[in-house]
């Protein structure tokens, strides 16, 4: 196949052919295993074998990195009702494998897809009251590496239905969790942080900050992230 010109129209075409891969039912003991090799060795996922980097939010709601089938079966015995996919995308082993094990036990799966980073686009910002309230709960929300996205998820559902203060948001990004501040991702702190600065401070609720407030491109033209921290989580650590 003659590689497009374009380079956003090259990485498309490849991504349309990895979806055309893994994005359907498995078949065979060869599909299967090939699967697995990929959420393994191509998406990491043997190093989430020693740690998901799970973490609890409330008793309603949990975030991790990518389950592998065990992991989705094991949280399905304490009661996991739906999944929300933070990664987007159909595009590896790890969804063909997830979406077999949900449709097995009768878990949902929600995509609800973020960046890790960019300034949250506020449509979406505004569109998630609907979607906390069209969760079955107990949930498990997800990204590849569980630092990024998956805080960001936890930090909105905290402001959006738990109604906390940013301070306690922002508490879900932390190197603890494996979320480098520094790098490209530090956008997310930067986007809390806005709102505690410019929002909480004069007394207004998150979504109305969002609703008449928020700036993305301007969040996004001031911010500055560092470079070696951006190659650790980009290149080193490989995140998405």
């Amino acid at each position: 196949m003659a590689r497009p010109d374009h380079p956003h129209e090259y990485y498309a075409a490849r991504r349309e052919r990895r979806e055309a891969r893994w994005n359907r039912p498995i078949t065979s003991r060869r599909e299967r295993l090939r699967a697995w090799a990929d959420l393994l060795f191509t998406d990491h996922g043997i190093l989430r074998l020693v740690h998901l980097n799970a973490h609890e939010i409330t008793p309603r709601l949990w975030r991790s990195a990518q389950p592998s089938p065990r992991d989705i079966a094991r949280m399905a015995g304490k009661g996991l009702k739906t999944i929300v996919n933070l990664r987007g995308g159909r595009s590896h082993g790890a969804w063909q494998l997830e979406r077999e094990i949900t449709e097995k036990l009768g878990i949902r799966v929600v995509d609800c897809v973020l960046s890790s980073r960019g300034a949250p686009d506020r449509d979406l910002l505004l569109q998630l009251p609907a979607l906390f309230a069209s969760i079955t709960y107990p949930a498990l929300a997800h990204c590849k590496s569980g630092a990024d996205r998956a805080g960001l998820f936890a930090a909105l559902y905290l402001l959006i239905v738990e109604k906390t203060d940013a301070a306690t948001a922002l508490r879900e990004l932390t190197l603890l969790k494996g979320h480098f501040r520094y790098a490209q991702t530090g956008i997310l702190d930067a986007f809390l942080e806005a709102y505690r600065d410019e929002g909480e401070a004069r007394g207004k609720v998150f979504l109305d900050w969002v609703r008449e407030d928020y700036d993305p491109a301007k969040l996004q033209a001031n911010f500055r992230p560092k470079r070696l921290s951006s190659l650790i989580a980009d290149r080193l650590l490989a995140r998405e």
